[in-house]
């Protein structure tokens, strides 16, 4: 749903502020954050946020649509991969921010290997949430590892997202790739599969259907599994695979062509800010911010005692590589029957 968020300052009880143009941007992490985070931006600068809500694997189906005639300024949140995918193929104009010491090394990094086309926005692993009251019920143990997923037991238990649409869902594919090898990982996924009851559009979905008893089990970043947790009361819990587990590295860029380039500009720099950084956890989305000059929300998940395999974004961004692995995974796993 598009978002338009056009408020005036006397709403908020800023005397005398006045809009100063508009940005339309796409967001692509979870719906609180964009909202909130255009909410905020627009009582501190005036500027209106046209906004709507898409996956990466839709946001980047869209710009690509648009190249010739760019709609959107801004594209901020979401998986780093098709952020490279829209940098390769000419859709983004560099950007390399005077802050990049206010910025984790991660962070720094993401903008070193895409020329400054791509920044790092946020970091999260993937792992497994599970449902405590629903697996106990149906008396079956947490996972804690990838092999535990294919046991019988869990067929119809297993949500995760779609890897086409989803750029969560890519990062779980590929990030098996990595870990086990191309073949082994598609055996694996296609013994996954037999316990999967969907792939959803979106690889936000996971830790909403687990919280409500939906499934008993999800893929997808912890940081939604831990916010059931914590922030929602669920009897939610997780894990980080133990054999080894792939991250992300959230991405925001500028769209090249866009119209309204000064504001996109201060809507990136904003969100990039400890002000613009801290309204993630404010909208209990928990991902590690790329800013490290404040203080995070405790909730966050750390990282420090999970097995990260060394991720070859550069590979794995390209969108050769990503159309050859999801076209493989729909011949192979998607068109088998569960």
């Amino acid at each position: 749903m598009k978002l338009r968020v056009m408020l005036a300052a006397a709403l908020f009880g800023v005397t005398g502020a006045q809009a100063q143009g508009v940005v339309n941007a796409i967001c692509s992490t979870d719906q609180a954050w964009c909202e909130l985070a255009a909410q905020d931006f627009t009582r501190a600068t005036g500027i209106k946020v046209l906004q709507t809500r898409k996956p990466t694997g839709e946001a980047l189906a869209q710009i690509r649509a648009e190249a010739a005639n760019p709609k959107t300024d801004l594209w901020w949140g979401g998986t780093g991969d098709p952020y490279y995918q829209a940098a390769e193929a000419g859709l983004l104009d560099p950007y390399r921010p005077a802050y990049l010491n206010d910025l984790h090394g991660w962070a720094v990094r993401q903008y070193a290997m895409t020329q400054n086309y791509v920044g790092g926005f946020y970091t999260s692993a993937i792992g497994f949430g599970w449902n405590e009251e629903v697996l106990k019920k149906k008396n079956l143990p947490a996972p804690k590892c990838w092999k535990d997923l294919l046991d019988p037991r869990y067929k119809g238990e297993i949500e995760t997202s779609h890897p086409g649409s989803s750029g969560t869902g890519y990062t779980i594919v590929a990030g098996l790739v990595q870990l086990m090898g191309e073949d082994a990982a598609f055996d694996y996924l296609k013994k996954l599969h037999r316990n999967v009851t969907q792939y959803t559009r979106s690889g936000t979905a996971q830790a909403r259907s687990v919280a409500k008893g939906e499934v008993g089990i999800g893929i997808s970043f912890i940081f939604g599994f831990d916010n059931e947790r914590l922030t929602n009361k669920f009897p939610v819990y997780a894990a980080a695979p133990c054999e080894g587990t792939s991250y992300e590295i959230g991405g925001i860029a500028l769209i090249k062509g866009s119209r309204n380039r000064a504001e996109a500009q201060r809507y990136y720099d904003w969100l990039m800010s400890p002000q613009g950084q801290q309204v993630g956890a404010r909208a209990n989305s928990l991902q590690v911010p790329a800013n490290k000059t404040f203080k995070p929300d405790p909730r966050i998940p750390a990282l420090d005692n999970v097995r990260l395999i060394k991720y070859d974004f550069e590979k794995f961004g390209k969108a050769t590589e990503r159309k050859r692995l999801v076209d493989r995974w729909v011949k192979e796993v998607e068109a088998l029957p569960r």
